[in-house]
């Protein structure tokens, strides 16, 4: 079986034996398909994507403690959180990042989300595999749960690692758009953004899910209308929403039916997402 994504009128077609076409938007320009990221990214054309966005494991899920509404509760988000130690977590990052290598455009570009707990080993792969990394963007939660322990500084902001596909990339990036929404100033790799609102969570929630207003500075940054957008960790389906309201083709991919589900109904009313982006 076979799905086609139509990207700036050609067609890439995305063939689904190594996962299965979950759901399909009318228009045919977004899909979320479930499966293994690496074993789908192998069925989809070299050079077919034009940005990727990755909010990969962090691999925090060890038995710590946290602030949930006022209470200290374990960190547990699910087995597919859970350390296999570094040496096996660094090779899970190289292997991922290489498959996404292999689908950018070569003037495509990734943006990986982490904390400490992954995103030095995202950083130093990406160095391995010849990205060529363009920023580390600190993204300030605004408003983070507090440290329970009292022993650390509380946890505020998340890094966001920018880079085009290689060396010789030509990346795009739309510098008039962020300027003009910067007050006419360059734009900082500092973003002040809140988490999610209550109406991006209408339909459920992930334990990772990423506000629109972030997915939306980033495509609109480095995409244009039309270009392919893929997620190889979909989760709950912001990036999808997002590409999908600023005119970009998507595929998404997940493991998880309940994730692609929830996903699925944001692309098919996304309208409390809309609202939360005319906030932002």
């Amino acid at each position: 079986m076979e799905a086609t994504v139509r990207k700036e009128g050609a067609a890439i077609s995305a063939a689904t034996n190594a996962g299965k076409l979950h759901f399909v938007t009318d228009s045919g320009q977004q899909m979320l398909m479930q499966g293994d990221c690496m074993e789908v990214m192998e069925r989809l054309p070299a050079e077919s994507v034009d940005l990727i966005f990755a909010d990969p494991p962090y691999f925090l899920s060890n038995g710590g403690m946290t602030c949930k509404s006022g209470r200290m509760v374990k960190v547990d988000k699910g087995a597919w959180d859970r350390s296999q130690g570094p040496e096996a977590n660094h090779e899970f990052n190289l292997a991922w990042l290489k498959a996404c290598q292999r689908v950018l455009t070569p003037n495509g570009s990734i943006f990986v989300s982490g904390t400490r707990h992954a995103i030095f080993s995202v950083g130093y792969a990406m160095q391995q595999l010849g990205y060529k990394v363009l920023n580390d963007i600190a993204w300030f939660k605004v408003n983070p749960p507090p440290n329970l322990s009292c022993r650390y500084f509380t946890h505020a902001t998340e890094t966001i690692i920018w880079a085009a596909r290689d060396l010789q990339s030509k990346h795009y990036f739309d510098y008039p758009l962020m300027k003009e929404e910067n007050g006419g100033k360059q734009m900082k790799s500092l973003w002040s953004i809140k988490p999610p609102y209550k109406s991006e969570k209408r339909f459920g929630k992930h334990p990772t899910q990423k506000p629109v207003a972030l997915l939306s500075r980033i495509i609109r940054a480095a995409s244009r209308p039309g270009d392919l957008v893929l997620d190889p960790f979909n989760g709950s389906g912001t990036t999808g929403v997002v590409a999908t309201a600023l005119d970009r083709s998507y595929v998404g991919v997940e493991l998880d039916k309940k994730y692609l589900d929830l996903s699925a109904k944001r692309l098919q009313d996304p309208q409390g997402d809309l609202d939360a982006m005319a906030r932002s």
